[in-house]
């Protein structure tokens, strides 16, 4: 039965045909079939195997991200965003193309340009970080980590390492997304 624009759970899928088909693991599912592409994928409870990977990495990106910012905060008084902003910040250096533009900033700690802008501000007025202006662009504006957020981002990366690996060893229990945390610790 043909199907126009069916959203199911976020997954959007357009002129496909459903037809019931066993996965390989037995379980009834319907596949997905591109009427001029043949079949697409199984579909198994709404979820492509892409979709349900997608979802796995979401959701221990966020595990892992809440048990940073859990030891990040209660040791430092830094956010993951924060303590990210002064990793990227702590690793220019003088030399030719040694500092980043804001928006390159922004690229970097995966935030807009405004939100970047923002977060600089207020670690700036934290004292963790200083703005000057570029000395060979009047409009180029360039961020440095302060000695103070030197000091910090120093004393908060062994918190972060070792909440890192806690909620690593955490997740490894979980089935669904040890596969994803073996391949993160997988040194290729």
């Amino acid at each position: 039965m043909p199907s126009r624009g069916i959203s199911t759970s976020g997954v959007h899928v357009s002129t496909q045909q459903d037809t019931k088909r066993e996965h390989p693991t037995g379980t009834a599912t319907s596949a997905a079939r591109d009427t001029a592409n043949g079949p697409v994928d199984y579909v198994v409870n709404g979820h492509t195997p892409l979709a349900q990977r997608w979802c796995a990495l979401a959701t221990l990106h966020d595990r892992i991200d809440a048990s940073l910012d859990r030891a990040l905060q209660e040791g430092h008084g830094l956010s993951t965003r924060e303590f990210s902003l002064l990793e990227v910040l702590g690793r220019q250096h003088s030399g030719e193309g040694g500092h980043l533009q804001m928006k390159e900033v922004a690229h970097a700690v995966a935030l807009s340009q405004s939100a970047t802008t923002r977060l600089v501000s207020r670690m700036e007025e934290r004292g963790l970080l200083s703005r000057y202006i570029c000395a060979t662009d009047r409009r180029g504006i360039y961020t440095d980590v302060s000695p103070e957020g030197t000091q910090l981002l120093n004393e908060a990366r062994p918190t972060n390492e070792r909440a890192l690996h806690q909620a690593f060893d955490a997740l490894e229990l979980d089935p669904e997304l040890a596969p994803l945390v073996a391949v993160l610790r997988t040194d290729h």
